[in-house]
């Protein structure tokens, strides 16, 4: 076999490998899902008119229109809290050591996690779009062409955040200190565009909001599913997604190819 089919087989073998696990222990997986899920409920049922009456008068159905976008990319961001976990118990258990002493293909086992990882991203953001849409959610103006870039910039910011994830992992001495590391990938969504435009905050705050990855990748799911403007924000949404999973992968295999202490 070649070295790219050797390379194929054993990332496959360790996708399937994080699949199982998953599988067998959802509790991680349902508590990261749970979260945006009531986020959701909460910010519309119990907040609703009080933020739709601050965005000019808008109703309860524009401004779940509005916010799911920003829920969705917020389950992005906490699912991948579980792959930090994941990872670094991983480290901590020794069974990458273990593996370590096979004749496999090293990178595979960063590869499974990472393949993993975003396929339950993408699992979790159709959950949670379910949600949405038994509770009112409505996308009539995205065509077919707008629906397929809203499914891909969702899987490239679950790429992109993945690998940050896993960097997080592997420099993480412990699970729980993994799942602390990992916080700012579910509190940033929380200071972006998610639940109010950025126009309506004070202005020492607005830089925050705006000069990070969650708002122009928020902006531009909008955008897609509800024919909105997007502007430039297509742009920047895919240049943090490049330099996130460029940086993230960096990060990751030098600290993964370092040699155990």
């Amino acid at each position: 076999m070649s070295a790219l089919s050797l390379a194929a087989r054993d990332s496959s073998t360790m996708l399937r490998r994080n699949l199982l696990h998953a599988r067998r222990y959802p509790s991680l997986t349902l508590n990261l899902l749970l979260t945006p899920v009531v986020m959701l409920l909460l910010f519309v049922y119990v907040f609703g008119d009080v933020m739709s009456a601050g965005m000019g008068g808008a109703d309860r159905a524009a401004y779940i229109a509005y916010v799911v976008p920003g829920i969705l990319m917020m389950t992005v961001g906490g699912t991948v809290v579980g792959t930090a976990v994941s990872v670094s118990h991983d480290m901590t258990e020794g069974i990458i050591a273990r593996f370590r002493t096979m004749a496999i293909h090293r990178p595979s086992i960063l590869v499974g996690h990472v393949v993993g990882s975003v396929l339950q991203c993408l699992m979790s953001v159709l959950l949670v779009g379910a949600v949405a849409v038994a509770i009112g959610f409505r996308s009539t103006d995205a065509t077919a062409l707008e629906w397929l870039a809203a499914f891909g910039l969702t899987a490239l910011i679950a790429l992109a955040l993945t690998w940050i994830a896993v960097g997080m992992g592997l420099v993480s001495p412990n699970a729980e200190a993994a799942s602390n590391n990992a916080l700012p990938l579910v509190v940033l969504p929380l200071i972006s565009s998610a639940f109010v435009p950025i126009d309506s905050m004070p202005g020492w705050f607005r830089p925050i909001a705006e000069y990070q990855p969650f708002t122009p990748a928020i902006e531009t799911l909008r955008g897609l599913l509800l024919g909105t403007e997007i502007g430039h924000n297509g742009w920047l949404a895919l240049a943090w997604c490049a330099g996130l999973t460029v940086l993230g992968y960096v990060w990751s295999k030098a600290r993964f190819d370092r040699d155990p202490s």
